[in-house]
């Protein structure tokens, strides 16, 4: 993980960091295993990259290094709780599902819990991308949250192709090509990005960054004094500032956190005042606007600010910091108390600020540039900055004291600190007491900084402007919440088929139970033809419609409503009337010894198991699949039998009796029975597919459509009141749902088409080329759809 701060090609460890912990977990599968692999990892994960953190705190505390690092280990997976909820889900996922939905779900379980539960650092393993300029371009979609799903799936792609060794070249090529997907997609969307950013209109922003490299308070006062110490912290700050403005013509200056050391413009003794003065006098004489880290304080407490002061102004205002450090700036209500202040005398008594705020950078040529100021450990919140973009900053102020951090530490709050530009397009301007000060563009390159433990004085220059609204922005910090979400569908779904069971007949009927029972559908050939010309129809229809929409006018394309009434004539309406069809012969089959008996209502007919010789799967599965029996006198039987699956019941009927004579092989019987090889998983069921799945894309699209047409997410609602509202957002669902049934028509054509074709160039792989196009297909679906929806909102 060192990649995080030295660049170049570091970040490859991120892609199998992880595979020998992924390796350990399939190779035990004891109840107790994931939760000790877990632990392990959590450990050795904090103690690799966080090695720094408790030397910190053996130095803060003031017990040694060692204590320090052992505290930090034993609250490691208090730090690390994600490895346990991966460990977690992946096992549960295994029992059930393939590597691919398993990994899925197991990184979504990762980044939902970073996103609910709260966490000391707020760092994640997709940080470790950072030095890649390529890569961490996409961090303006998903955050460095989508980072991290990214490299858990590099991860779990390579460890499968390790497991798959021993099975030749093809059975690897397979799980590395997965693992090389997203890195493949990460670099395509970096091209396009930063392709993509705007050129600067006017005059950039030219910064200066006061490092003065003065630490360690506490021990300076002891030694010289308060008074003295203040004096060489102003004097220091003042003459850097002087030089930053008349030799290099800096239009702001900017200081670290709290580094004036008492409550500015609310002065707690005249001495206080007149260090106001003193520092009002220097801006005065600067006349550039400075932004610096202070005090403020109200009846309600004491707070980490930044004070913006501008020359013959005065103070603008304060920003208060919002995320303050546990037991060193503040400590919760509930925890608090004289035991706690007792054993940790340093606990802070701070209180946090409200949240993002936006200032005015009054420059000395009359522009007035909007930024947003962040202090310290505020920059690993994508939501400060998020808010601070929305709220109309072009540019982060950002101020740190990382005296207490080593390089390595120094260099992963840096490496962090960058995603908040990438996310919002902002370059920053971040300034800390010992290092790391730099400037960062919106592509979060560091184009100026300083090293660490030197006095420094960084003057860099960005072009600022009104940043393309990426999808970050737009949505918030979104991919953990979705991960969440889905997690809960995937929780419900398996606890509604554990009570409601599988149907009998969605799976091959037992051969060695005499008697069992599904439902059928037992038509006439007149119902047949006529469900199965109705559902042909509205099939045919969505290509049609599909194909018209990519060639058609523009009026269908872009009018809701035409496309709904289009959409229920000629797909709704005959698929609602095959249903209709096929229900009124609905019917309960059952195999009694000897006999297979139908029962609907109070009828009931029956049929000697001798008499079925054949059972000849439908050529064309309309209106559905089914079979139709052949019985010895060489006739067909007088109704048609729609099933789900024609091998399982020709098994069952030859276990019971029947002399069934072999089906000759053909195209059509190879073509059903790859068909029916493959099973339906839960990204097929028509509820997921066709209702919740447009659901999840019409949101976001409905509420970037909102804050387009009314200024906010609600904004119709308080315009036009709940009724208009709602009826807007049904029509933009019915609107994605009617795209996502055309979608899925031309992908199920085409998979047919393909599958067809595979019977008969590859006529001893039916089975396995079918499941890859099922995947495929799926793939192409809940991935294309986003990603369309994506480059058409965003691209360009």
């Amino acid at each position: 993980m060192g990649g995080y701060a030295r660049g170049g090609a570091g970040w490859l460890l991120g892609c199998v960091a992880l595979v020998p912990w992924l390796c350990a977990l399939d190779a035990n599968r004891t109840p107790a295993a994931p939760w000790l692999a877990a632990w392990a990892m959590a450990v050795a994960y904090t103690a690799a990259v966080f090695g720094w953190f408790g030397v910190a705190i053996g130095r803060y505390t003031g017990v040694d290094t060692a204590g320090g690092l052992a505290l930090l280990l034993l609250a490691a997976p208090l730090f690390q709780p994600q490895f346990f909820a991966y460990a977690l889900v992946r096992q549960r996922m295994r029992r059930r599902h393939g590597t691919l939905l398993c990994a899925l779900a197991a990184a979504a379980a990762w980044v939902a819990v970073e996103r609910l539960v709260p966490r000391l650092l707020d760092e994640t393993y997709g940080h470790g991308l950072y030095p890649s300029r390529l890569l961490r371009q996409a961090a303006d979609l998903g955050g460095a949250a989508g980072l991290t799903v990214a490299l858990l799936l590099v991860n779990e792609g390579i460890a499968a192709a390790w497991r798959r060794r021993s099975d030749g070249g093809r059975a690897v090529a397979g799980p590395l090509a997965l693992a090389a997907l997203p890195l493949l997609l990460l670099t395509a969307y970096g091209l396009v990005a930063l392709a993509d950013l705007p050129a600067a209109p006017g005059k950039p922003l030219r910064v200066a960054l006061v490092q003065s490299n003065i630490v360690d308070y506490e021990r300076l006062r002891r030694e010289h004094g308060a008074a003295a110490v203040v004096r060489e912290v102003l004097d220091t700050h003042a003459a850097m500032s002087r030089d930053a403005v008349e030799r290099q013509h800096a239009d702001a200056v900017l200081w670290s956190e709290t580094v004036y050391p008492t409550t500015f413009g609310h002065p707690k003794s005249q001495a206080g005042a007149d260090l106001d003065r003193e520092l009002l006098a220097i801006v005065d004489a600067a006349g550039v606007p400075f932004v610096f880290g202070t005090y403020d304080r109200d009846p309600a407490g004491e707070y980490n600010a930044a004070a913006f002061v501008a020359p013959g102004s005065g103070l603008i205002g304060h920003y208060r910091k919002t995320r303050l450090f546990p037991l060193t700036e503040s400590v919760p209500a509930w925890l608090d108390g004289r035991t706690l202040r007792r054993w940790l005398p340093w606990a802070g008594t701070w209180s946090p600020g409200s949240g993002a705020r936006v200032f005015p950078l009054r420059l000395a040529d009359g522009r007035e540039i909007p930024v947003l100021p962040l202090i310290c450990l505020d920059d690993m919140d994508t939501g400060l900055a998020v808010d601070g973009a929305r709220l109309g900053a072009q540019a982060i102020l950002t101020l740190s004291n990382d005296a207490w951090f080593d390089a390595s530490g120094a260099g992963l709050h840096l490496a962090a600190a960058a995603f908040r530009s990438i996310e919002t397009r902002l370059p920053q301007f971040r300034v800390t007491t010992s290092g790391r000060s730099a400037v960062i563009d919106a592509t979060g390159t560091v184009v100026a900084d300083s090293g660490m433990n030197e006095r420094a004085l960084v003057i860099g220059e960005l072009p600022v402007h009104e940043p393309r609204r990426t999808l970050v922005v737009a949505w918030g910090d979104w991919l953990g919440l979705v991960a969440a979400g889905w997690l809960a569908v995937l929780a419900a779904t398996s606890v509604l088929r554990r009570v409601a069971g599988r149907s009998a007949d969605a799976a091959a009927p037992s051969t060695s139970t005499p008697t069992w029972a599904a439902e059928v559908a037992a038509l006439p050939p007149a119902a047949r033809a006529l469900a199965g010309l109705l559902r042909g129809v509205a099939r045919f229809s969505l290509l049609g419609m599909a194909v018209w929409f990519v060639v058609g006018d523009d009026a269908w394309r872009t009018q809701t409503l035409l496309q709904m009434r289009t959409f229920t004539a000629l797909y709704l309406a005959p698929e609602a009337a095959a249903w209709c069809v096929v229900r009124a012969y609905a019917a309960r089959a059952a195999l009694e010894p000897g006999v297979l008996v139908l029962t609907r209502g109070t009828r009931r007919l029956e049929l000697a198991v001798r008499e079925i010789v054949g059972v000849e799967p439908w050529r064309m599965p309309l209106p559905c699949t089914g079979m139709t029996l052949r019985l010895a006198s060489g006739r067909r039987w007088h109704l048609e039998l729609a099933v789900v699956n024609p091998a399982g019941w020709a098994r069952a009927l030859a276990a019971a009796g029947a002399p069934l004579a072999a089906p000759p092989p053909s195209i059509a019987t190879a073509y059903a029975q790859a068909r029916l090889a493959v099973q339906r998983g839960l990204l097929d069921r028509p509820d997921i597919k066709f209702v919740l799945f447009p659901l999840a894309l019409a949101i976001p699209a409905f509420r970037l459509h909102q804050h387009i047409a009314y200024g906010s997410g609600f904004g119709q609602y308080h315009a036009q009141g709940l009724g208009a509202y709602l009826i807007a957002f049904g029509t933009w669902w019915a609107a994605w749902a009617i795209g996502v049934a055309l979608c899925a028509a031309v992908l199920r054509t085409a998979i047919e088409a393909a599958a067809l074709l595979a019977v008969v160039l590859r006529p001893g792989h039916t089975a396995a080329d079918r499941r890859w196009l099922e995947r495929l297909g799926r793939l192409t679906l809940y991935l294309g759809l986003p990603g369309w929806l994506l480059l058409r909102v965003y691209g360009g």
